[in-house]
């Protein structure tokens, strides 16, 4: 049975930093490529990043560039978000999630994780 369970969530200040994690098993991460979303209750859910099977190549939307970094170990079935100067906005549930295709970021994901809340205070 596939398993994406996130955690690193939590509440923090505006300005500053938490890394979500994501672990997996049931499956061989090296042969997926992932992804983060995030979605706010009443909004439609959100790519946040996503990184190509091998880490070699990454995707990030406008709003996070330059602030987040995904990342991902495979030897420990894991991927990483590493979010830095954060602010409101960017309060949410996150999601990571297992593709079986390398192609870059997609709607339509194979597995899907509980997900985490991220809360950003003022």
């Amino acid at each position: 049975q596939v398993q994406l369970v996130e955690s690193g969530g939590g509440l923090v200040q505006a300005g500053g930093s938490l890394r979500l994690s994501c672990a997996a098993s049931g499956l061989t991460l090296s042969s997926y490529s992932m992804g983060w979303f995030r979605h706010v209750p009443g909004q439609e859910r959100e790519f946040v990043a996503h990184i190509s099977r091998g880490g070699i190549s990454t995707y990030y939307a406008d709003s996070v560039k330059g602030r987040f970094t995904i990342s991902r170990d495979n030897a420990k079935n894991t991927v990483y978000l590493q979010m830095n100067n954060l602010n409101t906005e960017d309060t949410a549930v996150y999601y990571c999630a297992a593709d079986r295709f390398n192609w870059g970021p997609r709607q339509n994901y194979d597995y899907w994780g509980q997900g985490t809340q991220v809360t950003v205070s003022s």
